[in-house]
């Protein structure tokens, strides 16, 4: 497997970015959150895990500026507390 070939994924509502750096996440999140609406799932998880934040600002910065997340938080400790955040989507955008 090279660089260039295709990361294949599961398209369920949630995103393990563990493997990503932040700058490898630009497309991917917006594209996920596209085959998501495709799928008809409206919330999703998007583990970053803890670590020292870069991540999870890498990933709230996209969803702040994409119009089909209507809302996003952190999520509840049962699934991930800081290590996670919920998204919800629409198709109003």
């Amino acid at each position: 497997m090279s660089d260039e070939d295709p990361i294949e994924f599961e398209i369920n509502g949630e995103l393990d970015l563990h493997t990503f750096r932040p700058s490898e996440v630009g497309e991917l999140v917006p594209d996920y959150i596209g085959l998501c609406l495709e799928k008809d799932i409206m919330r999703i998880r998007i583990i970053h895990g803890k670590g020292i934040g870069t991540l999870r600002e890498t990933v709230h910065a996209l969803l702040r500026k994409d119009p089909r997340v209507s809302k996003f938080q952190l999520a509840d400790q049962n699934e991930g507390g800081w290590g996670a955040t919920i998204a919800w989507l629409t198709v109003d955008a």
